[in-house]
């Protein structure tokens, strides 16, 4: 066998073992909110340290962390170091997850194989790949190899808040500079680029009356309403700016989240929108900012309040402002190794693709380090119930991607 087939015969020897350690990481829940990431972490530490691997705890301070609405985060970084002269590659996936909802069949800790698939929250995105990320490692470091370079393995723990106190806080404080990364992914493309995101609340204030006497107070919520009429009128704009990234379309708007009033009988006097703007690649983020500041600005002023009331005040503040990412000229030999062997493994071509989505990636790739995403999964969002009820990943999508990973790692680091 070349050291491409004894890999993969290393991961198919220890694949059940692969599977019974993503059922552990299943099993300890990390619901965001309310985010109390810290026992996750700890017990990720333990099962690496069965497989010999240390890992370092980087605990988030309490402070920080609650400033940002969660409870708890440690990040963990696992180093492996061969001979000098080659490459650091860092393979990170997160462990926070989105609440699992209703409409479950599978038990959403519970990690249960059924009909070729494991069923949990995370099982996609992306504890999944904390599995396949780490079995690689192992299949590697298990094939002897001559090998320079290293290998770090960054488990962090907010990514569903914008990943600032995840990868972020690790690369503020200079814990971790890879020469290039790979992140948490789905099988059947490479990701090179993704979309920004920027996430304003707007806060508009009125005064409240008595709902018999309307015309005593400044409605809040029409006054919100006039404001959406004008930011909804964007999406038809947006409609006409095109990417040039393939997986990329449009920027669009949403509002996800409108909170006011005190009563049923009473005139509300503030209501709360928070928005939420995917951008494509080519936008320059603070001319984003800017314009969506305008358009509220000039609604508000052209909304009239009743005779003798009170004119209507609204302020906007940032929540997030992620940068699209885009492809730095070092992720060549990254791709086109993830694509020969996805290729060569899942038996059809592997594209390189931009996606809608925004991830932690961009955290690297703003500090010049080469990233992409790639990793456990399915074709789309969608087919894995990510982020929905049944959330799961097919066995041989892990098999193979774990296989796929290893391979890669092997000619990047191969003296």
């Amino acid at each position: 066998m070349n050291p491409h087939q004894q890999l993969d015969a290393w991961i198919d020897a220890h694949f059940d073992e692969q599977v019974g350690f993503l059922q552990q990481l299943v099993r300890v829940p990390t619901d965001t909110p309310p985010g109390n990431n810290a026992p996750h972490a700890e017990r990720t530490a333990e099962l690496l340290k069965a497989f010999g691997y240390e890992a370092e705890r980087h605990p988030v301070p309490e402070a920080e962390v609650k400033a940002a609405g969660l409870q708890s985060i440690t990040n963990l970084i696992v180093r492996r170091r061969f001979a000098d002269g080659g490459p650091v590659i860092a393979l990170n996936a997160h462990g926070d997850v989105v609440p699992p909802g209703e409409g479950w069949t599978h038990d959403p800790y519970g990690g249960e194989v059924a009909d070729g698939a494991i069923y949990g929250r995370a099982t996609a995105v992306s504890k999944s790949d904390f599995a396949s990320f780490t079995f690689a490692l192992r299949a590697l470091e298990a094939l002897g190899a001559p090998l320079k370079g290293g290998v770090e393995l960054h488990f962090t723990y907010d990514e569903e808040f914008g990943g600032e106190l995840g990868p972020g806080w690790l690369l503020e404080r200079g814990l971790t500079k890879p020469d290039l990364m790979v992140a948490a992914g789905f099988s059947y493309q490479v990701v090179v680029a993704h979309n920004g995101c920027l996430q304003l609340e707007v806060t508009v204030q009125g005064e409240m009356a008595h709902a018999a006497i309307p015309d005593s107070g400044t409605d809040a919520l029409q006054g919100a309403t006039h404001i959406l009429n004008a930011l909804y009128a964007l999406n038809r704009d947006y409609l006409q700016v095109r990417s040039n990234v393939e997986g990329i379309t449009h920027p669009y708007l949403n509002v996800g989240l409108i909170q006011g009033g005190t009563n049923t009988n009473v005139i509300p006097g503030k209501v709360v929108l928070k928005l939420d703007r995917r951008m494509i690649p080519e936008e320059d983020p603070a001319q984003v900012e800017a314009a969506l500041r305008e358009t509220i600005a000039k609604a508000a002023a052209s909304f009239n309040p009743p005779r003798g009331g009170k004119a209507l005040q609204v302020s906007v503040r940032r929540m997030l402002l992620a940068r699209a990412m885009q492809p730095l000229p070092g992720n060549a030999a990254l791709v086109k190794a993830l694509q020969t062997h996805g290729e060569q493994v899942f038996g059809e071509p592997i594209p390189a693709v931009g996606t809608p989505l925004y991830t932690d990636v961009r955290l690297y790739v703003e500090r010049g380090i080469p990233g992409v995403i790639y990793g456990a999964g399915p074709r789309t969002v969608r087919e894995s119930n990510a982020k929905r009820a049944d959330e799961h990943v097919q066995l041989d999508d892990l098999r193979r991607a774990t296989k796929v990973v290893a391979r890669t790692l092997l000619d990047l680091l191969s003296r």
